[in-house]
């Protein structure tokens, strides 16, 4: 069941006075000739029993229990949209409301963004942020029920939902082996976060798998940038047998590994087969030729959040405290069979 929330009637019992009375000062009604001890007795009995303005039940009291937070950094990401979409969808379908909350680097922000929603009374948090890392939940989220989408926590205290690294990392090896390649490049995402740990090792899982030794000398270090595609690209073509297929850690990465390919006289897709990571809308299906991907699953891991977040609202065991998402591969024109013009 939902954490009851604290009332004005449970903070006057404590307090020892009138519900009025508290009305007053905890709405900073200044015209009651209230004493200061007793003002002073009354807020601090709300902070101790954990009391917030219910604005949202003010307006639709009989609604309150269905309204669900969402933090996310929605407003420099493309991706976040997608997160909402899906979540939205399942909430929606549960005849739950989703009230959004934006988060950012600024310090204390996304604490500032988790008391807003608490502040409209809502069940339960999801806590989603635009690429796969360990966050630091802020202390209030732990006050209702809270899952986090595309991160995780580093003691493993809330259940979480990620996508699946590895897998997709195997998928993009895999799209290329299956091609005929043999001789595979890769350029990493950024070094040591999840993303560029659970690709890689999938992506060597997937050639072993197929017969193919992994080299570390195929292996350029990346930093999720198109610069980093296309100097990384110059450099694996310049090597004494170089690739003739590359696993980029990212879309950005692939859009600058085209540029460098193009300007060696290279065609994308014939001389060298790429696949990229993300699927990004904005970039994969527009790119000449059209790139080959694995896709992040923002939208599914939005509805997985709700359906997880709504699991723990009613008082459900919790099997799995870390659910992983697959992602798909969306074949487009930018791999060739090895050999073949």
């Amino acid at each position: 069941m939902s954490q009851q929330a604290v009332t004005m009637a449970d903070v006057a019992k404590a307090a020892g006075v009138s519900r009025t009375t508290v009305s007053f000062v905890l709405n900073g009604r200044s015209e009651a000739n209230i004493p200061e001890t007793t003002r002073l007795r009354i807020n601090q009995a709300a902070r101790e029993m954990g009391y917030r303005p219910n604005a949202a039940a003010r307006a639709l009291a009989s609604r309150r229990s269905t309204w669900l937070g969402l933090v996310t950094e929605i407003a420099t990401s493309p991706f976040a949209t997608d997160v909402i979409k899906g979540a939205q969808h399942s909430a929606w379908n549960d005849g739950n409301f989703l009230l959004i909350a934006p988060s950012g680097d600024e310090l204390g922000m996304d604490e500032l963004a988790v008391e807003k929603l608490l502040e409209q009374q809502v069940g339960g948090l999801i806590i989603a942020t635009t690429w796969h890392r360990q966050i630091t939940v802020p202390e209030n989220a732990k006050s209702v029920p809270c899952v986090l989408v595309n991160c995780f926590d580093a003691e493993g205290e809330f259940p979480s939902i990620v996508p699946d690294e590895v897998g997709g990392g195997y998928a993009a090896a895999q799209i290329l082996a299956q091609a005929g390649h043999t001789n595979i490049g890769h350029i990493t995402v950024t070094q040591g976060i999840p993303a560029q740990i659970g690709r890689q090792t999938g992506m060597k899982q997937a050639l072993r798998d197929h017969g193919i030794n992994p080299e570390d000398s195929k292996i350029v270090a990346g930093d999720g940038t198109a610069d980093s595609g296309y100097h990384g690209t110059q450099e694996l073509l310049s090597q004494p047998d170089p690739p003739t297929a590359i696993f980029c850690g990212n879309d950005r990465i692939a859009m600058g590994a085209y540029d460098a390919i193009k300007e060696l006289g290279l065609q994308v897709g014939k001389d060298i087969s790429i696949v990229g990571f993300d699927d990004q809308e904005i970039l994969a299906p527009h790119m000449r030729p059209k790139l080959t991907t694995i896709a992040l699953p923002f939208e599914e891991m939005g509805m997985a959040g709700v359906s997880l977040l709504n699991q723990m609202v009613e008082g459900s065991p919790i099997e799995n405290r870390q659910i992983t998402i697959g992602c798909p591969p969306r074949i487009r024109s930018s791999v060739a069979m090895h050999g073949r013009r």
